[in-house]
């Protein structure tokens, strides 16, 4: 008898019947197998698909096959959008399967009909465009069967007046407001919970996790599986959830709605407003201690600062008497009772981060141009997560182009608690000996010098020039990104090359990446944003410059906390540490350049001790196996030779 998932990748298979450019390949076929047998046996599986294995595919068709209640989570609301509207039906329909499917993501993309109502009777807009868009929310909200606002095309996601119109679980009012029937977030709930299948995002994934830990609900249904795409992503996703934070725009956002609260349903108490004027300048007097360059620091360089102390004290005292007068009045309204609990949580998480006892946490501020926070951060999310993995019977499935260095899984598995997981990784089934040309250029200077990037800039400048632009210029700080943009403007007036120069922060990612991909000849140069999660197929690109190792910061506090746990521990954080998140992260950087059979390109690591240093060729050993040349003639001319 043929087996069913063999049977529907292959050739006579549903998928080549109903998909045109399908063709089966074999690693895809093989983990199909390993996601079905997971899910059958309520396994855990950690598979690694290198670019073009098809690895959506592979885990749909299994998860749509079973018959099982399934959560499939991925990194960001663009692949989440992009699995509901497209991945999924198309494999539904192929197989023909009856199978429901909700899409659900966090409140505060649904537009909520209280705050709308509230924001146009008091009409604060923070924009001239604010009048405009609100309009257009409104009319939108009457005619939309979903209140998702990535559906309104007419205002951009990263409007400030979404924050008006949208609420949080700070802010919403449950079950007392008054539009309660009529809530977006509730009826896109509903339906996940009556769905076979729910497409959910990592942070909405993590947010469910907290509450449930903390017994105070749950955003997700009870599932038989979990599949999490792009699980590269998920140590850094769970310590944001599972960590603490306080900042100055929580507190200011916290006094702003007690003061609008009071003066609409406590007029004639006086004492409530001017608390929250007292919280609101306190929480501005901290973010003054702070001082002006933006960045994370360690909680023993500001503790030793008394001022800063104070003003955290400050803080602590100016939000307990607002406690006490909304106290008073909280029964008056829902909206005065919202503000009181809320007041209660944000003291109570200042009160542990001021306590800072815990030996597994470590506890640290980051300074923003207009805010900042107060964090506590896990050292390891093992112990955390791993209590998920044993709270019942279901399989997990965690999927990704880059988990392993070498076939060396053990880095990622320790950092989720996943010790015990089957593993498997199947490689791209991309030629790239003949598609790819990997440039280590000669005469580097070390990374750390001053003249580093113009370096970089130099080296790019001539393959630019031979690719016809078509370039993507990778840097890991975003201080390098705008010198090496500043650089290469001039060096195109002083050159006459035309190409057209293209920076991260002129306009989102996607509206970037379309520009790129129209213009067909652009050079665009990015920072962390454009190291994974985009998309190029074809001749618009055609060569990636990456500057460095991608190592983070020695000085990140989180970090250098784990680091010095895992070295009392007797491991080593550099080796143990620092270079397998960094390979992982170059692996992503690198898999930007071939994302079709057909695609062409030359890759060129600027990095000299990627060649110098026993570990750069540990991390060589753990990119696709491309042709290697030290010689920049050779590189130039792959553009010219045939395909």
């Amino acid at each position: 008898m043929t087996d069913p998932i063999e049977h529907a990748f292959s050739c006579e298979g549903p998928l080549a019947q109903a998909i045109d450019s399908y063709r089966p390949r074999d690693g895809q076929v093989a983990m199909a197998k390993a996601v079905d047998e997971a899910m059958r046996t309520y396994g855990l599986l950690v598979a690694e698909a290198g670019t073009g294995t098809g690895k959506t595919f592979a885990y749909l068709v299994p998860a749509l096959m079973s018959g099982a209640k399934v959560i499939v989570s991925t990194g960001t609301k663009t692949l989440q959008d992009q699995l509901f509207d497209r991945d999924i039906p198309t494999v539904r329909s192929a197989l023909g399967v009856p199978v429901s499917v909700a899409l659900l993501k966090g409140r505060a993309n649904y537009v909520c009909h209280y705050h709308l109502d509230r924001t146009r009777t008091e009409g604060r807009f923070t924009t001239r465009d604010g009048a405009r868009q609100l309009h257009a929310i409104a009319a939108f909200a009457l005619r939309t069967r979903t209140g998702d606002k990535s559906e309104l095309d007419e205002v951009p996601e990263d409007a400030s007046i979404w924050g008006q119109v949208t609420s949080t679980r700070e802010n919403c009012l449950g079950s007392d407001c008054p539009r309660y029937k009529d809530c977006f977030v509730m009826e896109a709930r509903r339906r996940a919970m009556e769905a076979d299948v729910v497409v959910v995002n990592h942070h909405l994934f993590f947010a469910d996790v907290v509450l449930r830990d903390e017994g105070a609900g749950e955003l997700l249904p009870a599932s038989n599986a979990v599949i999490l795409d792009e699980a590269h992503q998920l140590p850094e996703t769970a310590s944001l959830f599972f960590g603490e934070s306080v900042s100055t725009a929580q507190l200011i956002e916290l006094a702003r709605d007690s003061r609008v609260a009071s003066i609409a349903y406590a007029r004639d108490f006086a004492p409530l407003p001017e608390a929250a004027q007292a919280l609101e300048k306190a929480a501005r007097d901290l973010r003054m201690e702070c001082g002006d360059s933006p960045g994370r620091v360690p909680v023993k360089a500001m503790a030793s600062n008394a001022a800063f102390m104070q003003a955290v004290d400050g803080v602590g005292k100016a939000i307990g008497v607002l406690i006490e007068r909304l106290h008073m009045q909280a029964e008056r309204h829902a909206d005065l009772d919202n503000c009181r609990e809320r007041a209660y949580a944000l003291a109570e998480r200042l009160q542990r981060w001021r306590d800072g006892d815990e030996k597994d946490r470590v506890r640290w501020v980051e300074v923003f141009s207009q805010s900042a926070a107060l964090n506590s951060t896990p050292l390891s999310v093992a112990s955390i997560f791993r209590k998920q993995l044993d709270a019942g019977q279901r399989a997990w499935i965690f999927t990704s182009a880059t988990l392993s260095v070498g076939n060396d899984f053990s880095h990622f598995c320790s950092r989720m608690g996943l010790e015990d997981a089957a593993t498997a990784r199947w490689q791209s089934p991309f030629d790239f000996e003949r598609q790819a040309l990997l440039y280590l250029p000669r005469d580097m200077p070390d990374p750390n010098t001053p003249g580093y990037t113009p370096a970089v800039v130099s080296t790019a400048l001539p393959l630019i020039r031979a690719a016809g632009g078509r370039t993507f210029c990778l840097f890991t700080s975003l201080r390098a990104m705008r010198e090496a943009h500043r650089l290469l403007e001039e060096a195109f007036a002083a050159q006459g090359l035309n190409f057209p120069l293209l920076a991260q922060g002129q306009g989102s990612r996607s509206e970037l990446l379309e520009r790129f991909r129209s213009l067909g000849n652009a050079v665009l140069v990015g920072s962390h944003s454009f190291w994974e999660g985009v998309d190029v197929r074809g001749d618009a690109l055609s060569l990636v410059v990456i500057d460095r190792i991608p190592f983070s910061p020695p000085d990140d506090p989180v970090l250098a906390a784990r680091i010095e746990a895992l070295e009392r521990g007797g491991g080593s954080g550099f080796l143990d540490y620092q270079l397998p998140e960094a390979a992982i992260t170059l692996k992503q950087g690198v898999g930007r350049l071939i994302r079709d059979e057909t695609d062409r390109g030359v890759m060129v690591l600027c990095d000299p001790r990627l060649v110098s240093r026993g570990y750069g060729r540990r991390i060589l050993a753990s990119l696709p196996a491309m042709r290697k040349t030290r010689e920049r003639a050779e590189a130039e001319a792959f553009f010219k030779a045939p395909v």
